[in-house]
């Protein structure tokens, strides 16, 4: 196992500590069963308190990254955070509630006739305007997601003259587009050429892709394909019984 890593500077302490553990896990420095730095150690090497430290560490198994156990001592966990399937999620939001630095990057921006290939997906009418997106997600630098994105100009005409430099488009959307109905598809797909370089990983490697698409009142508001690498990413749903 390599040394404990520089802290960043950005923000409290615990959350710096908590970014300088899980970089190697996400990078895989540290595989599934790696012993994390016992508590005294990384205290030391970041001369923080204990309750800092226990903290950092506290949020990290939170989040599924890590698992604390009474022989074993603290080891990176065999499964990536889960997130509920439910739902539409802000993935920036939840870098940051996480504690993590989040950012993003347009890659990519045009607008479309709803009768291209690559626009079809959102399902309306030949002569739609559609604007298409690629963006691509970080997690502390680390490459999270990739999301393709398509959004009904003729139901949200404001988003052409948005140039989405300051927030996301998701995030953007959530906040100022109504919707009233919502479906997702998850499936999992190896990576592609393109997919494998902007995430940094191999070709082939598993990905877990989510098809969102979300309308308002029968109208197409946008559909988005966002693809995660399968170590990074997990969805977890929960059902009760119709026999309470």
């Amino acid at each position: 196992m390599r040394d404990l890593e520089d802290l960043d500077g950005q923000g409290p302490l615990w959350q710096q500590i908590r970014r300088a553990l899980i970089r190697p896990i996400n990078d895989g420095t540290w595989p599934p069963g790696t012993k994390i730095p016992k508590e005294l150690e990384i205290m030391e090497r970041y001369g923080a308190a204990r309750m800092t430290v226990h903290r950092a560490l506290r949020t990290l198994a939170g989040e599924g990254m890590i698992t604390r156990k009474r022989r074993a001592g603290t080891v990176v966990a065999e499964r990536p955070p889960e997130r509920p399937l439910l739902e539409i999620w802000d993935i920036g939001a939840e870098v940051e509630r996480l504690g993590g630095v989040y950012s993003f990057g347009i890659l990519s921006r045009e607008t479309l006739d709803s009768a291209d290939p690559r626009a079809i997906a959102l399902g309306l009418d030949e002569g739609s305007p559609v604007l298409r997106l690629l963006v691509r997600h970080f997690s502390d630098g680390t490459a999270l997601q990739i999301e393709e994105r398509l959004i009904n100009l003729a139901a949200v005409p404001v988003a052409a003259e948005v140039d989405f430099a300051a927030e996301a488009p998701g995030t953007w959307l959530v906040r100022n587009v109504p919707w009233t109905d919502a479906e997702h598809v998850i499936s999992a797909e190896e990576a592609t050429r393109d997919i494998a370089r902007l995430l940094s990983i191999r070709v082939g490697t598993a990905c877990l892709v989510v098809e969102r698409r979300t309308w308002n009142d029968g109208e197409p508001i946008t559909w988005a394909r966002l693809v995660h690498p399968g170590d990074r990413r997990r969805l977890v749903g929960r059902f009760r019984s119709g026999n309470d």
